[in-house]
């Protein structure tokens, strides 16, 4: 088996949906609304506040999808109606808001705000095996796996899990730094009111927000989900192309092939590297040529400076998540410093 992930693509909903629409319990749980879910992801598609992939089972782009995942940044409202009694199935309603013209995700606007300053509220749709692969431990594995990656570097607030099918998947949520949500007390728990088999028949949320786990570190140490709420703000400010070009160059590609992939030509790629590099240069020189060691020739030192620099982004995703510019953030606090009345 050898499973790679993508974007999910326009091309990739109707095969999606079916393993929705054909599995015993989500399907019921859609019910007339599933006829909808194809339009409702397309639109969701054309939003920066989302994470949406597939994974395939072999390199060939006709090779068969294993899984799929689909996860949405959300506004305070909708959050706060999730977790309100009765709770709802949130899939279906989801799918009903965003058909309606009401979708509850954010700008991409009050993404980068919120991602800079507050914090972001994260919901997971759905996140589905297909049938065949249910059994391989490997694929349930890689799921995490990308879950983890793709949602590194983000500040979030609340991570709110997708709403369980098997009473073994929500075991393993609660084992693996997740809450139920408690109605009745209004917050988190890890004690259970009902047998497994009775939460997962009914519309539930499991979950953790930051202030939790961050206690639960200082207690116990770090968490599964734990891993997705390291932060560290970003050091280089990379403006949104900036950001485009280097998520296409992480893998390793060519100046040639990104010139392809963000349809502008190659002398416009490397403006933009010469860009970051000046920038490089100012924020982390540690990274710039000055800084390599004597021994890599002259003609070496390009490739040496680009690898560092994605091997640090590896590291930092951070640098590539939407985000107010370091510049933007700075001059905001000067404003609201020069505004604010001084202290007696």
């Amino acid at each position: 088996m050898h499973l790679r992930h993508r974007a999910m693509q326009p091309g990739d909903i109707r095969k999606c949906v079916s393993i929705v629409a054909n599995h015993p319990v989500l399907g019921p749980r859609y019910g007339p609304m599933i006829e909808h879910l194809p339009e409702a992801w397309l639109r969701l598609l054309q939003y920066d506040a989302k994470f949406a992939f597939v994974a395939q089972d072999g390199e060939s782009p006709d090779a068969p999808i294993c899984l799929f995942g689909v996860s949405v940044f959300v506004n305070e409202d909708f959050l706060r109606d999730v977790k309100s009694f009765p709770h709802f199935w949130v899939g279906p309603e989801l799918t009903r808001r965003i058909m309606n013209g009401k979708p509850p995700l954010l700008t991409g606007k009050q993404l980068r705000e919120a991602n800079s300053r507050s914090g972001l509220n994260m919901i997971c749709w759905e996140a589905c095996v297909h049938p065949e692969y249910e059994a391989q431990g490997e694929v349930q594995r890689y799921l995490m796996s990308v879950f983890i990656q793709n949602h590194r570097g983000y500040l979030w607030k609340e991570v709110i899990a997708v709403q369980c099918d098997t009473p073994g998947k929500l075991d393993f949520a609660l084992r693996t730094g997740g809450y139920l949500w408690d109605s009745i007390a209004g917050g988190y728990t890890s004690e259970l009111r009902s047998d497994l088999n009775e939460i997962v028949a009914r519309p539930h949320i499991t979950g953790v927000t930051r202030d939790l786990e961050l206690e639960r570190q200082s207690d116990w140490g770090a968490s599964w989900i734990g891993a997705v709420f390291d932060y560290r703000p970003p050091i280089l400010g990379l403006n949104p192309s900036e950001q485009r070009l280097l998520t296409y160059a992480l893998p390793g590609v060519t100046d040639e092939q990104l010139a392809a992939m963000l349809e502008i030509s190659i002398p416009t790629v490397k403006k933009k590297w010469i860009s970051i590099y000046r920038r490089l240069k100012d924020r982390l020189p540690e990274l710039y040529p000055n800084s390599l060691p004597p021994d890599i020739p002259v003609n070496g030192r390009g490739k040496e400076k680009r690898r560092r620099l994605l091997t640090y982004l590896r590291e930092h995703p951070e640098e590539l998540r939407p985000t107010l510019c370091v510049r933007t953030r700075k001059s905001t606090n000067q404003r609201a410093h020069v505004g604010s009345k001084p202290s007696k």
